[in-house]
């Protein structure tokens, strides 16, 4: 019987994901054919799908986290959630969730994957998953910096977590649709416009 090379099946799946994923990025999901990924992984379509059963599947596995990096970024969310310092534990994942979006082809993907979450129930579902745990983080931030009085008591904890999330998701959004949009020159400014948002009286953050 034959038996498998772990080491071997992840690089030849990342080999995949890794073509599809600017394909994707350029053309959406619709639009690029399977033809096409094969072409770009430098596989014929039968190695393809001995990987992948659809292409629906390769577009899954393009936002399914490397399990490394999934790992690290739930134990920095669990660690900003029981640091000693709140205030500047949720600037800290302001960053860590905007980053992404400096990277070429993420806000691109990310809309795409919006798109397509509407029609694809479990797409849908993977996705939500990873954007309440971001939530749940950044709403416990917000709660124990005001508790701190870090932050306007005034505002509900719940509802201003929605706000950052919005916030941070037009990082996302200017930088697919706009050409001219540099979303690293602007993570300055979207980390001042939540100080401003966040503190009482728009009060200029601390020296960190």
């Amino acid at each position: 019987m034959r038996t498998v090379d772990p080491a071997r099946h992840r690089a030849r799946r990342r080999q995949i994901v890794d073509a599809a994923t600017g394909l994707f990025a350029a053309k959406g999901f619709e639009r690029t054919t399977t033809a096409e990924i094969c072409r770009a992984a430098g596989m014929s379509a039968g190695n393809v799908f001995h990987y992948f059963p659809t292409k629906r599947a390769i577009f899954h596995a393009v936002f399914e986290d490397d399990e490394r990096d999934g790992v690290i970024k739930a134990e920095r969310l669990a660690a900003a959630r029981a640091a000693d310092d709140p205030w500047t534990a949720l600037l800290d994942t302001v960053d860590l969730l905007a980053a992404p979006a400096t990277e070429p082809l993420v806000p691109a993907l990310v809309m795409e994957a919006l798109i397509q979450a509407h029609r694809d129930p479990e797409l849908e579902a993977l996705l939500s998953r990873d954007n309440d745990e971001e939530r749940r983080t950044v709403t416990a931030l917000l709660r124990n910096a005001a508790a701190a009085g870090l932050t306007d008591p005034g505002l509900d904890p719940d509802d201003t977590a929605a706000w950052v999330m919005a916030l941070i998701a037009a990082l996302y959004t200017s930088a697919a649709t706009d050409p001219s949009f540099r979303p690293a020159d602007q993570l300055p400014t979207l980390r001042l416009i939540i100080q401003r948002f966040l503190r009482p009286g728009g009060a200029p953050e601390r020296e960190r």
